[in-house]
């Protein structure tokens, strides 16, 4: 094949990618916004522990895209249980526990 028939086929070839928007991208990951009360409250997902509500409701962690399950507890107050499909971008969790009574 000669030299200017593969830079031919090259210019073709980023020329086409560029018309379909390109390489495809990554999915977006998805954040999580915790508005709990009380503050105090720890959040679990899919069972494993990742932060207190006060410092999550700061800096929202993120996971990838799908199905997760959410367990909030605080001493005190009944545990709360959600499961969400979290989709990219950011979600916002609100929750407040129901005291346990005396």
């Amino acid at each position: 094949m000669g030299r200017l028939t593969r830079r031919a086929l090259l210019a073709l070839s980023l020329l086409a990618l560029s018309a379909c928007g390109g390489a495809p991208r990554a999915r977006e990951q998805a954040r999580v916004q915790f508005s709990v009360e009380p503050a105090t409250a720890r959040v679990y997902v899919d069972d494993r522990f990742v932060g207190a509500a006060v410092v999550l409701a700061r800096r929202p962690p993120r996971f990838a895209p799908g199905r997760r399950h959410f367990t909030v507890t605080a001493d005190g107050y009944f545990p709360h249980d959600v499961e969400v499909d979290l989709p990219s971008g950011t979600t916002t969790i609100r929750l407040r526990l129901r005291p346990i009574p005396p």
